[in-house]
């Protein structure tokens, strides 16, 4: 079916709203703010939000409604998107099969942009109403070395926000300045609750808040460190970046009108560590799994399903590809993620509970492949000195411990170095995305003459550049590479 009229989606559009839109099934009046939450893009909309959702649905959860914060000034058109929705927006699950099943989320009921009026961001939170602060910062966001694990305090938004009287910018600055007024009020600290993509992603949210928090006062950091709760999760679900034809489809196919729908695929997961510092949501009857140990779920999915997208995305943006399905159904491409999860990345994990990991592993191949969800390798592609360190080189390190095989793990870093030159195997420009790009590319271009450039780095790599087996796998494939491309590269070492 086709529409030529569209609704615009609001509060009051949503009684209605076309057939085979789902909506919320509670009253959005009655939802009080439980949650703020930072970094409102993509994938919280499609996870922690939605699970929320389903909860209000359900009848549970009205005084856990989220307020997004938004800190970074390309969060400007999301507090636009929001303000002109009533913080409505469309969840489109794409299935395997082509058929899409849209649902308006109403879990998100208020939207804040820092830059606006920090002081409202910081109220917000010393609320005692609001119980957790989540987080979706990306891996970046922790300001901590990737090698030494250090916080680093001469970046200049932290020595900003460390300034006497300074509005804070950083999610350190606004989020220990609420902890410090709740502390002064005598009301309870809440739970800051990490849903990013990072070992021990709680572990690693309580060293750089507290971190932030002793720069500023020992006795605030103190405070933290015996106060506030910080539960590690695993958080799962491939949800690509929004594209116009996402919304004209949206309004073609089911009459609604989006100003920022979010499309994602059919699986989500979300296994969450038990650790919070008063009540929580009950996020267990909506198909979470709460467990007291979160880390061997984490190390799957780290190593297994994000080692994997960074396997697959820079030899196929090499070998021409542009969409990670395409990728994915390629049977050579196949074949070297599945050797990598079982050569390389499976030995290094410990027994996961409830979890087959043959099977599992078989169901990341069948997700990449999916045609549905339509994934770009340039999203895969970007902000890799923050993937990397975190996802693969802890598989490396391991192997290397243990006595087991790299190959194909030092391939994937010598596929990146060469993607970070910034020109294709056609001779076309690669746009890098990267907070690092300069670096990285200045590194990458002195490569053919100095096979080493890339990995001397050592506040990514480490001491890799001294370990001589590494030196020895990685050069080798970086040589393959700049002789005969990608693709010839794969083909020699699937051979």
């Amino acid at each position: 079916m086709s529409y030529k009229h569209a609704a615009r989606l609001s509060n009051a559009t949503l009684a209605s709203l076309p057939p085979g839109v789902a909506r919320p099934a509670y009253d959005r009046g009655r939802v009080g703010v439980g949650i703020v939450h930072f970094g409102v893009g993509g994938f919280h909309r499609a996870h922690q939000a939605m699970y929320l959702d389903r909860l209000m649905s359900q009848g549970q959860a009205l005084d856990w409604g989220i307020c997004g914060v938004g800190i970074m000034p390309a969060d400007q058109r999301m507090r636009e998107a929001m303000h002109a929705q009533d913080c409505l927006y469309t969840l489109v699950v794409k299935n395997p099969d082509g058929s899409m099943a849209p649902t308006v989320i109403g879990s998100i009921i208020e939207y804040l942009f820092a830059p606006d009026d920090p002081e409202a961001v910081i109220e917000r939170m010393s609320d005692p109403k609001v119980r957790i602060v989540s987080l979706t910062i990306t891996e970046g966001g922790y300001n901590f070395n990737a090698v030494s694990g250090r916080f680093d305090e001469t970046n200049p938004d932290v020595v900003h926000d460390l300034q006497a009287g300074a509005a804070p910018t950083t999610s350190f600055g606004l989020i220990t300045a609420a902890l410090d007024r709740r502390r002064q009020r005598g009301a309870a600290p809440f739970t800051v609750m990490s849903c990013d993509n990072i070992q021990g992603n709680g572990d690693a949210a309580r060293h750089s808040f507290t971190a932030f928090a002793t720069l500023r006062s020992r006795d605030l950091g103190a405070f933290l460190e015996e106060n506030v709760h910080f539960p590690n999760s695993m958080v799962d679900r491939i949800t690509p970046a929004t594209t116009d034809e996402d919304r004209a489809e949206l309004k073609e196919r089911f009459g609604l009108e989006d100003r920022w729908p979010v499309v994602c695929e059919q699986f989500t997961q979300w296994v969450l560590q038990d650790d919070f510092a008063g009540k929580r949501p009950p996020f267990e009857e909506v198909g979470v799994q709460v467990v007291e140990d979160v880390e061997p779920y984490e190390l799957m999915k780290l190593r297994l399903l994000n080692a994997s997208h960074q396997a697959l995305c820079y030899f196929g943006y090499l070998a021409g590809y542009r969409l990670v399905h395409e990728v994915c159904q390629d049977p050579l491409f196949a074949r070297f993620l599945r050797s990598y999860m079982d050569r390389e990345a499976t030995p290094t994990l410990p027994p996961v509970p409830g979890i087959d990991l043959e099977q599992y592993k078989q169901s990341l191949i069948e997700r990449f492949a999916s045609a549905a969800v339509r994934d770009t390798v340039a999203r895969l592609c970007a902000e890799t000195s923050d993937r990397i360190p975190k996802f693969l080189l802890p598989v490396i390190r391991e192997q290397l411990r243990r006595g087991g095989p790299i190959t194909l793990s030092a391939a994937v870093v010598a596929s990146w170095a060469r993607y970070a030159e910034g020109v294709d195997e056609q001779g076309e420009p690669i746009e890098i995305v990267d907070r690092l790009k300069d670096s990285l590319m200045a590194s990458a271009r002195r490569q053919r003459e100095d096979p080493l450039a890339f990995i001397a780095n050592r506040d990514l790599f480490g001491d890799l550049v001294d370990d001589e087996r590494f030196r020895a796998e990685y050069t080798s494939t970086l040589h393959a590479l700049h002789s005969k491309g990608a693709r010839a590269t794969l083909e020699s070492l699937m051979g």
